[in-house]
């Protein structure tokens, strides 16, 4: 005879069992948060930042039959925006589209991301994603319980209301926001007095006098407003040293959580939404030229050589302090500069 303790056993067992097999919309529905600090797109002009995590949210549901449903959370509504990546690490937030340098003090490898001068291109940045450096970058996140959904790169222009800032020289003496550790290094060898704040922050700054200048990228210079108080402007039309990394990220024990059909429906959606984000962000560099012109900023691209300038000097900062006192740097520095 089956003791009473084996019985209920064989039917918890067979239970989990069933409930595996079960399709995705019969099973118990989960609501994930995805939080991000970028304004709330109320037309298909609006930030595509968010724009891109709606799509993601109705794919998903949609394919996944309602078991998996999404709340979303723009503005830093839900937190605050240097607060994300460590809530991501301890569970505590679902999901996020947040500037992956913005986790450089809990992460310090990550800083690679928004490296001056080491990206030059929306392609060669989306080739890290099969490279040995992109591998090694899903790696350090799964280590810190965070894993990449959507390969997202930003290209990104200097706003100004003291004069225009090409080459390293018009740096000089300006109260500037640089945006991760590797930036402020290179501007303060350039001569620039560096304060530090999220992108969401930087409109405050310059209306009150804070910050005479600010890199951040071609979409949040348009979100946030930045014409209203810039005379000037650099963009990222023709060259641009500032190529940052801003995936959708999800917690990994959230992911490991789904079955393995809610994991292939959020992989293969997050993946398919990165031509998109691509397409939006190459828009947005010539549309802030646009919108910073008809408000009557000054106008100025970078070109080749102003871009070798600044190479030069982030070798001899951000290049090299990566490379010298972050574990692993060096390494990390040679396998994002094979990647053309």
């Amino acid at each position: 005879m089956i003791s009473k303790t084996k019985r209920h056993l064989t039917l918890a067992i067979a239970a989990a069992a069933f409930a595996c097999a079960l399709p995705a919309h019969a099973q118990a529905q989960r609501v994930i948060k995805i939080s991000h600090q970028f304004p709330a797109a109320t037309t298909e002009d609006g930030d595509f930042r968010d724009r891109l995590v709606r799509r993601f949210a109705a794919e998903v549901e949609k394919q996944s039959k309602g078991s998996l449903k999404f709340e979303i959370y723009p503005g830093s509504s839900l937190m605050k925006t240097n607060s994300q990546i460590g809530a991501l690490r301890k569970s505590a937030l679902d999901m996020s589209l947040v500037p992956l340098a913005y986790g450089g003090g809990e992460i310090p490898q990550v800083n690679i991301t928004l490296m001056p001068t080491l990206v030059s291109s929306y392609e060669q940045g989306m080739r890290w994603k099969t490279a040995p450096i992109g591998k090694e970058l899903d790696r350090i996140l799964a280590d810190k319980n965070i894993k990449i959904v959507t390969w997202v790169w930003q290209a990104g222009g200097i706003a100004s209301t003291k004069k225009t800032v090409v080459a390293p020289d018009d740096a000089k003496g300006l109260k500037f926001r640089g945006g991760s550790k590797e930036m402020d290094q290179m501007l303060k060898g350039a001569g620039a007095a560096v304060t530090g704040m999220p992108s969401s922050e930087i409109y405050s700054a310059m209306q009150s006098g804070v910050l005479d200048a600010a890199l951040t990228s071609s979409t949040s210079l348009i979100s946030f407003r930045l014409q209203e108080f810039s005379k000037y402007v650099t963009t990222a039309r023709n060259k641009s040293f500032w190529f940052m990394f801003e995936p959708l990220l999800i917690s990994k024990g959230l992911y490991d959580s789904l079955t393995p059909e809610q994991q292939k429906i959020i992989s293969d959606v997050g993946a398919s939404l990165e031509k998109f984000g691509v397409d939006e962000a190459k828009k947005d560099d010539q549309r802030m030229a646009e919108v910073f012109a008809k408000a009557g900023a000054k106008v100025a691209d970078m070109d080749e050589k102003a871009f070798l300038a600044w190479r030069g000097v982030a070798e001899q900062t951000a290049f090299k302090d990566f490379a010298e006192n972050i574990k692993g740097g060096r390494e990390l520095l040679d396998m994002a500069l094979s990647v053309k």
